[in-house]
């Protein structure tokens, strides 16, 4: 599903089955699989077995098929299996020369790679087609945001705009992060959905990372509701090889899906 609404030079993969079911543990030999915290049954490497042994069944288990789904789509690019241990963000270190975003929730679980000559930076994230929590709407949005959301949802009360708008948002801070190694706020960014295309688009309210020297004012990306679930997705094209910007970074939108 999540590749629909990805560019060509992302590859990705995806589950809907928790967790996943392993023959042998990664990097042992066949028939000598490695001794992980809880038993090997997660194909998870030692590190990132680590990472989880105190965490609850259901968090390993997805925690694990996410990461099935990662080395599935990299070895697509060519690269071996490799731990994808989070980082202090819970951002997941790509091998050198990859972009990647990983999400999960109740019954999906997919990863997208790509070559960084390919793409600056990407971010994906599903979410369950239902009503956001009491409450958490106006934590994740702005003023602006809710009055679109109340007439999207008049029009097409088959999307839970609010779910969607908290999917695009979490895309846009995967994207981001990467390239900055900063937060960003959920009121940093000023989302605006176009419900004809599938497109949505993110207007940065702090000074936007620079790539390729020019510095990014939003990002743009797309959006589907399909299976029981909203998915959206960034795709950050890299820059031109041998692009010589003006003096001094130029402000410039994201054109991650060009018509």
């Amino acid at each position: 599903m999540i590749e629909q609404i990805l560019p060509a030079e992302a590859v990705a993969e995806e589950s809907f089955a928790v967790p996943p079911q392993p023959s042998t543990a990664p990097g042992a030999r066949p028939g000598e699989p490695l001794a992980l915290p809880h038993g090997n049954a997660l194909g998870l490497y030692p590190e990132e077995a680590a990472h989880v042994a105190r965490a609850v069944p259901k968090r390993q288990q997805e925690f694990a098929a996410v990461r099935a789904c990662a080395r599935r789509a990299l070895g697509r690019l060519g690269f071996p299996p490799v731990p994808l241990v989070p980082n202090r963000r819970g951002a997941p270190q790509w091998p050198d020369g990859v972009v990647g975003s990983m999400t999960h929730c109740d019954g999906f679980q997919a990863a997208v790679v790509a070559r960084a000559d390919a793409l600056a930076s990407v971010g994906i994230d599903a979410e369950p087609n239902g009503p956001l929590p009491e409450g958490v709407l106006r934590v994740v949005s702005l003023p602006s945001e809710r009055v679109a959301i109340d007439r999207l949802t008049a029009q097409q009360p088959r999307v839970h705009w609010d779910r969607l708008l908290f999917s695009a948002k979490e895309s846009v801070f995967k994207t981001w992060y990467p390239l900055t190694g900063q937060e960003l706020d959920f009121d940093e960014a000023e989302l605006e959905i176009e419900p004809v295309t599938g497109t949505f688009s993110a207007r940065l309210l702090v000074p936007g990372p620079v790539v390729g020297g020019v510095r990014l004012g939003g990002f743009s990306g797309r959006w589907a509701a399909v299976g029981g679930f909203v998915l959206t997705a960034i795709a950050l094209p890299a820059p031109a090889p041998g692009l010589r910007p003006a003096d001094g970074p130029q402000v410039s939108e994201s054109a991650a899906f060009r018509a």
